[in-house]
């Protein structure tokens, strides 16, 4: 098993710097190809939203200032995406896919943002999204969301600051559900690759299912051998408890399963380990639904 593409939706300059080093960090690690992508929004379907009572003039005003602030959106990204690629010597343009070297490519489409990123994501190996801290990005969340419950494919959350490495110390919180299972899959192939691998595992944290002692077992058919080592939440806050131990293990790559307690929705509103760490995390995460 190995990685061959990555995807790395971006919707603005100030989220997209961090997310693009860590992309181009994993497609130099896998000489695999990333394909930053841009959506921008088409006007015409904002105009319904225009507000009635609105001249026709006005509103075409209106669809031309949302054009014109789209591509000089759309300029910089690319711009970013030039620099970047230039600064980290990955080769930019389409024509170097397949190769077993490092490639990337910038494709802006236009639509609706969440429904294409999820159908992109849909045949990547893994979709980098910008942290939603970063730049106080709304749409970073929503790339993220849409690739958790739309395209059946693994998300990476990019840390705040540029990862010094990704995947030498691999931090696996396990709960026994099926989308930790499914997480524990899509970190494998870096498994493999892993200097050190820790299972966290916590009373506070677990579901009925297997333990972490057979998560270690299951490792270890592929060659690895993992510890396991169990946490407890921190002010009755078990992903502050996880990603305390993750960071006392040295992490620089985590994965853990996405909403596997209770609704997307509840978690919103009452909170919960999974937004307490799409909030918090400092490292590389590797989510799963």
């Amino acid at each position: 098993m190995s990685v061959r593409k990555f995807l790395l939706p971006v919707s603005s300059s100030a989220s997209a710097g961090t997310a693009l080093q860590t992309g181009l960090m994993l497609t130099k690690m896998w000489n695999a190809h990333l394909q930053v992508l841009h959506i921008r929004s088409d006007a015409h379907d904002i105009a319904p939203f225009a507000g009635e009572g609105l001249s026709g003039a006005l509103i075409e005003d209106m669809l031309n200032a949302t054009e014109r602030e789209g591509g000089t959106r759309a300029l910089h990204l690319r711009e970013l995406f030039e620099a970047a690629t230039e600064a980290a010597e990955v080769p930019a343009g389409n024509a170097m896919r397949g190769r077993n070297e490092p490639s990337a490519s910038f494709t802006t489409l236009t639509g609706r943002e969440e429904q294409l990123i999820a159908f992109q994501a849909r045949l990547a190996d893994l979709t980098v999204v910008p942290h939603p801290q970063a730049g106080e990005d709304v749409a970073a969340a929503d790339a993220l969301h849409a690739v958790l419950f739309d395209s059946g494919r693994p998300v990476l959350l990019a840390p705040l600051e540029p990862p010094k490495s990704i995947g030498k110390r691999i931090a696996i919180a396990w709960n026994g559900t099926a989308n930790a299972a499914s997480a524990l899959g899509s970190v494998m192939p870096f498994v493999r690759q892993a200097e050190a691998v820790r299972i966290l595992v916590s009373e506070d944290y677990a579901k009925p299912g297997p333990t972490g002692a057979e998560v270690a077992e299951y490792i270890s058919h592929h060659g690895v051998t993992a510890d396991v080592v169990r946490f407890h939440a921190i002010n009755r806050v078990a992903g502050a408890g996880l990603l305390a131990a993750a960071a006392e293990f040295g992490a620089d790559l985590m994965s853990m399963g996405a909403y596997s307690t209770a609704s997307r929705l509840r978690q919103l509103i009452l909170g919960g380990t999974t937004r307490h760490v799409l909030e918090n995390a400092q490292l590389p995460v590797l989510m799963n639904r």
